[in-house]
């Protein structure tokens, strides 16, 4: 996989990737951007909940289950001194519908543990949760 990025004048970039996708990436202006993209860091922890959220979908289909909605809630914490990496980071999936909480959670645990090539490419400490038609789960069904 190869992607490549170019610079747009200041702090901002264009990201171009295989898949012909572009995404524009820039500073807060309180340090030389003109904030007319995300933050490379900010990416990355959409990276994280998209890649699992994608399993999860996924694992769910083979089961024959389809939520009828399905977000994710990221939070994150990061190292005060540089380079400031992602120390820890937790994703909290919000579902409705029919989906049984046993597969459910069997699914978040394979994607967490064995699928998500962006979280296993991290050193932070992942922790997940998720709520089921309003009502929060726990991951020990």
């Amino acid at each position: 996989m190869k992607t490549t990025t170019t610079w747009t004048g200041k702090m901002g970039f264009i990201g171009q990737n295989p898949s012909g996708h572009e995404v524009a990436m820039d500073a807060a202006e309180e340090i030389g951007g003109l904030n007319k993209g995300s933050r490379p860091t900010e990416l990355l922890l959409q990276a994280v909940a998209g890649c699992t959220a994608i399993d999860i979908v996924s694992i769910l289909n083979k089961m024959r289950i389809v939520p009828e909605r399905f977000d994710t809630e990221v939070e994150a914490e990061r190292a005060e001194e540089h380079p400031r990496k992602f120390t820890k980071i937790h994703i909290h999936y919000i579902l409705e519908g029919d989906v049984p909480e046993k597969k459910l959670a069997r699914a978040i645990r394979l994607s967490k543990d064995e699928y998500c090539s962006v979280s296993h490419s991290l050193s932070a400490e992942i922790t997940a949760s998720y709520s089921l038609n309003g009502k929060q789960g726990t991951m020990e069904v």
